[in-house]
């Protein structure tokens, strides 16, 4: 990879490489008196859209292949002043990229007009004219492109960011939005080679994967849950990509917002990083997320909940979850200095008096470490028709802990509740089936209300849930 930046004079220049939509530095050199570098070749897996970063800091894209590279540019405007001397793969795109150059220019005072509140009738319809003639221009270039340049890398990128085009559904069809989906689903894939690792190192395969794992799939941990096994299936062989895919879904799913998300980041850690497939992480980074997972593991949408027992408002009567018979109960954990549990328990009781009836019981689990508050909290709010439990610092002192776990009283996971359950903050909720399955999460009284509603309605309806 040969370089000459006009302007520069024995100065720090970096090659970065994309990895997803990220520029990464990947070496470093120094340029000679008339801005002239060099950099060695790329390895073919790690060939792709890279970066020459000048001071500035200022850079300008190539892309990095298995050909000769030499460009030209100068230090006041690398991007705009790049001329390829060598490499077709380089030509193609900063062809294309002057193409693009060229039509956003003539685009941009008709955009201006769309903006202008005091354009006429005539002229809007005369800018989306010209604006809707601008796109066919550029579809058809990208189109050309991928015809004539086929085996170019830069083609591989332009496809990935080309939309499938979904075919009519057959007339008198009742379902055809949801035929039309499908075709859509089965075929979201088909612009990717999933054998070629250099397709990661852009920003459009991260972008396609996004928009692929956050707004095509249906948030539905079982459905994602599946999705995600297919799809990295399909990257096998492909040690780079399928590093990629599995990174960035396990590591969306432990950050995502989402209800339940967390079964799926504990599947990913169980399939994949404790099988030794996570061949990128050291020793140290694969045990943190497994204990992480572990962490987890109890509290996760789909399993059995632990049983919990834990002594009553009396802190003399020992109640257990497992002994609560009813058709949906609600894990309540919470603490009497919390400032949103306090919002959120007169949300519950009204809950807990419309749907005590239809089978709801709730089993509150007091969050502080001294009982007395948390009693006094309790009776003065009547918060009492519900179960209440709590642990207290007697019981948790070593040879008493001891002595109710082997006694058979109670059970580490009971004592250890804020490990078991994950609890950093208040309140932490559960909805459990009848089985005591966690079927929901990390919800508040309002929208476990619509959760229940709806299972009621799935219920009579006869759909499993």
């Amino acid at each position: 990879i040969q370089v000459q930046v006009d302007g520069l004079n024995q100065d720090t220049v970096y090659l970065a490489n994309y990895y997803g939509n990220k520029l990464y530095y990947s070496d470093t050199t120094v340029t000679d008196a008339k801005g002239r570098l060099t950099f060695p070749g790329r390895p073919y897996e790690q060939c792709g859209k890279h970066a020459i970063v000048i001071p500035g800091p200022k850079y300008f894209e190539f892309m990095a292949v298995t050909e000769d590279i030499v460009i030209e540019t100068n230090a006041a405007d690398p991007t705009a002043n790049v001329n390829v001397i060598e490499s077709d793969e380089n030509k193609v795109f900063y062809e294309f990229l002057g193409f693009i150059g060229e039509r956003r220019a003539i685009a941009a005072p008709y955009e201006r007009t769309l903006g202008d509140s005091t354009a006429t009738e005539t002229q809007i319809q005369e800018a989306r004219q010209v604006l809707t003639d601008l796109g066919e221009e550029v579809g058809a270039e990208q189109q050309r492109i991928l015809n004539v340049h086929a085996d170019k890398l830069f083609a591989k990128y332009l496809n990935m960011v080309l939309e499938p085009t979904i075919p009519e559904a057959p007339k008198n069809i009742a379902n055809a939005q949801e035929l039309q989906y499908r075709w859509y689903l089965d075929h979201y894939w088909d612009r990717v080679d999933f054998d070629d690792p250099r397709l990661v190192h852009d920003g459009s395969f991260h972008q396609i994967l996004d928009t692929y794992w956050t707004r095509v799939l249906p948030q539905v941990p079982d459905t994602l849950l599946n999705s995600a096994d297919r799809l990295i299936a399909r990257a096998a062989g492909n040690d780079e990509m399928f590093k990629y895919i599995t990174h960035y879904i396990t590591f969306n799913s432990e950050s995502s917002q989402v209800m339940c998300m967390d079964k799926i980041f504990v599947h990913m850690i169980d399939t994949y990083y404790a099988t030794g497939q996570a061949t990128w992480m050291n020793e140290e980074q694969l045990k943190k997320v497994m204990d992480r997972a572990d962490e987890l593991r109890d509290s996760q949408c789909g399993s059995i909940i632990p049983n919990i027992i834990l002594p009553g408002l009396d802190q003399e009567t020992w109640m257990s979850l497992y002994d609560i018979e009813a058709k949906y109960t609600a894990v309540l954990i919470w603490e009497s200095t919390c400032g949103h549990c306090k919002k959120e328990l007169p949300k519950y009781k009204e809950l807990y008096k419309e749907w005590h009836p239809k089978g709801l019981e709730i089993y509150a689990i007091g969050n502080d470490f001294e009982p007395e508050p948390w009693q006094e909290f309790v009776e003065e709010q009547e918060y009492t028709d519900w179960i209440n439990v709590s642990d207290n610092p007697l019981i948790n002192a070593q040879d008493s802990a001891s002595a109710l776990i082997y006694g058979g009283v109670t059970t580490l996971k009971s004592l250890n509740f804020r490990t078991t359950f994950d609890v950093f903050a208040t309140p932490k909720v559960f909805l459990l089936d009848k089985n005591k399955k966690i079927i929901g999460k990390q919800i508040g009284a309002e929208q476990m209300g619509d959760i229940l509603g709806r299972l009621e309605e799935m219920e009579r309806k006869g759909i499993p849930y």
